[in-house]
């Protein structure tokens, strides 16, 4: 008989019906007139109950129906006669795919989330990580169809790279050189000329780069695929291999950039809401009771537009009047997790989009602005048209800009920040032949679906994290 999803079964009219389902056992309680088998099969947060009389069965074989172990179940769906299901099948036969041991690491009792992270190859098939994975799914899907939508062409930019995208330099290599046997000049440094691409290369930080290029083809484009930053940031919001979403466009200016920023980030919202609500009402229940109450709020309200100087001084006034904040605040600080969470949580109390950040802590390709912002009566120093949009329990969840398009401008910023030219000829042909305003953003993968799914750590909304002295599965 055809399998039936648990999904459709839950969702099915059609009872007196005969159906098979197929799945991992989550609970398995027996008794003398009766056994209950509560199975899923990943489609949906909620198992679907099979009931069976055992004296029909081989004793032997329901013993070796327990928690994890994968089987068939053909039998008629029916009404369920209990509590929290609408509908259940009378088991008439069973077949045991693969059986399951005592020592299998998912068993049905509480888990702390750092002990399912040493088995993630096994968490995968608990209620919450499979809450976690359908909601990353759809986000996926909702990514792509708003691109489409609005005229974006999806644009495939290269893993592998001789150019460092932010200047950070904190990249790793890819080579096929002998490691213990390393060629060098006289000056010590590695030749690497018999390399594979014959000259030193690295995973990519961005694909914001090649983009632009891209863009000043199509009109508009986004990435959306693996990145990797080789920074030693052990903490719940840094991944070493993640995913990123980097839309690029021209002819836009920086209200354009900021109206693309909202409308797309409420579209991936709005798109859960109306298409994981039985996943995030178990994440409300079971991982945050404020999940379904701040997703809504977030679409339904306009985003702060606030200029650094704006947000430093409304710190520096927090301050003043008492609030503690553990690092500092003057004008020219990159703001830390605790400033933005601030802004956002408890004087706005919505999310924010800052803007007009100071040149020296920005990327070299932001475009500068006309006039220096003003801060107690004195003038600061330049400014860019950069775009940080700061989300409640999450801080920076896009970082955007629009881009310096004056060939003259950007090479004196290359030359400024002593980015080697050899490696950015190509990128400045951008701004030699045919130069034209444009501006896009980089949006954290995960950062989204931590935002989405209310959990704690970035490393539980990625299938196999990877994180520093951490590569496993």
């Amino acid at each position: 008989m055809k399998r039936t999803k648990i999904v459709e079964a839950l969702a099915s009219e059609g009872c007196g019906q005969d159906i098979t389902v197929m799945g991992w056992v989550r609970t398995h309680r027996s008794s003398k007139a009766v056994d209950f088998i509560q199975l899923n099969d990943g489609s949906t947060i909620k198992n679907i109950q099979v009931v069976i009389e055992p004296q029909k069965f081989d004793a032997e074989m329901l013993k070796q129906i327990t928690t994890g172990s994968c089987i068939s179940a053909t039998g008629k769906l029916v009404a369920s006669q209990g509590a929290g299901q609408a509908v259940e099948i009378q088991g008439e036969s069973i077949e045991l795919f693969g059986g399951c041991g005592n020592d299998y690491p998912m068993q049905k009792k509480g888990q702390s989330f750092e002990y399912m992270r040493q088995h993630a190859h096994m968490r995968l098939r608990t209620n919450t990580f499979g809450a976690v994975m359908r909601i990353r799914h759809n986000m996926a899907m909702a990514i792509h169809t708003y691109f489409h939508e609005h005229g974006y062409f999806y644009f495939h930019t290269p893993l592998i790279t001789a150019s460092d995208c932010e200047g950070a330099g904190q990249m790793f290599q890819v080579t096929t050189k002998n490691l213990y046997d390393l060629k060098k000049d006289e000056n010590g440094s590695i030749i690497y000329d018999d390399d594979f691409f014959g000259k030193q290369t690295s995973l990519t930080v961005s694909g914001q780069l090649e983009g632009e290029l891209g863009a000043t083809a199509l009109g508009q484009i986004y990435t959306f695929g693996p990145t990797f930053r080789a920074e030693n940031s052990n903490t719940p919001r840094h991944l070493a291999e993640f995913w990123m979403v980097e839309p690029e466009a021209c002819f836009i200016d920086l209200t354009d950039l900021m109206d693309l920023e909202e409308d797309f980030i409420k579209y991936c919202v709005r798109w859960a809401l109306d298409n994981c609500k039985e996943d995030l009402e178990f994440l409300n229940k079971m991982i945050d009771k404020t999940l379904l109450e701040r997703l809504n709020s977030v679409v339904n309200t306009e985003f702060v537009r606030l200029p650094y100087t704006e947000g430093i001084k409304i710190l520096q006034e927090a301050i003043a009047k008492g609030k503690k904040f553990e690092f500092p605040c003057n004008w020219g600080d990159d703001l830390a997790s605790e400033h933005e969470r601030y802004l956002v949580e408890e004087y706005f109390q919505k999310p924010v989009i800052m803007t007009n950040y100071p040149k020296k802590i920005k990327a070299f390709y932001m475009k500068i602005d006309a006039e220096k912002p003003v801060l107690n009566g004195e003038e600061m120093e330049e400014t860019v048209q950069g775009t940080d949009v700061l989300f409640p329990a999450i801080g920076e969840i896009i970082g955007g800009s629009v881009r310096e398009e004056n060939y003259d401008k950007l090479v004196n910023e290359i030359q400024e920040r002593n980015i080697p030219m050899k490696d950015m000829w190509w990128y400045l042909d951008t701004r030699k032949f045919g130069s034209c305003p444009h501006g896009g953003f980089g949006l954290g993968f995960e950062r989204l679906i931590l935002f989405v799914t209310g959990m704690q750590n970035i490393r539980d909304v990625i299938p196999f994290p990877r994180t520093p002295k951490t590569a496993e599965f």
